[in-house]
């Protein structure tokens, strides 16, 4: 599937349909779903990041269950703008991982978004690092989701 932006994404989706937002890192994908009205990203979970594959069945099957018709990957660009290897890397793989899903894609700037969340959880929640390092993740994915939903919103 080719790579959609966000408001072509969102106007794609049937009505009630929600998105998945993804915060990809090297160990775990951070989940996050939003709402069926798309105004409101919630952290869902995490997966391990190992084969495409498994990656896919698990996002279909999250599809399935919650109606989600879509996908919002965070996207690290480099702190200038530009697409350096790591993003390139996650443009790949969510390429693939749209295909392998059968779900459309839209890539959202990610950058800084771990930061924020660390930030956030350091201040308000007054969280340990370990407990910290069990949330992140997923948090991370709903702040990416959020500035999506955020900028499309009509």
């Amino acid at each position: 599937m080719p790579l959609f932006n966000i408001a072509d994404l969102r106007g794609g989706l049937a009505r009630g349909q929600r998105l998945i937002g993804l915060d990809p890192g090297a160990k775990i994908i951070g989940v996050a779903l939003s709402d069926v009205s798309l105004l409101l990203a919630s952290p869902y979970g995490s997966l391990r990041r190992g084969k495409l594959g498994q990656a896919a069945a698990e996002l279909v099957a999250i599809a399935g269950k919650e109606g989600a018709g879509g996908l919002v990957v965070g996207w690290p660009l480099s702190m200038n703008g530009t697409m350096g290897p790591a993003a390139q890397a996650v443009r790949d793989w969510a390429l693939a991982l749209s295909d392998a899903a059968g779900l459309p894609v839209a890539l959202w700037d990610e950058r800084l978004s771990s930061a924020a969340v660390n930030r956030y959880l350091i201040a308000e929640a007054d969280m340990t690092r370990r407990k910290r390092a069990a949330v992140v993740d997923r948090m991370a994915a709903a702040y990416i989701l959020q500035a999506a939903l955020d900028a499309s919103r009509t």
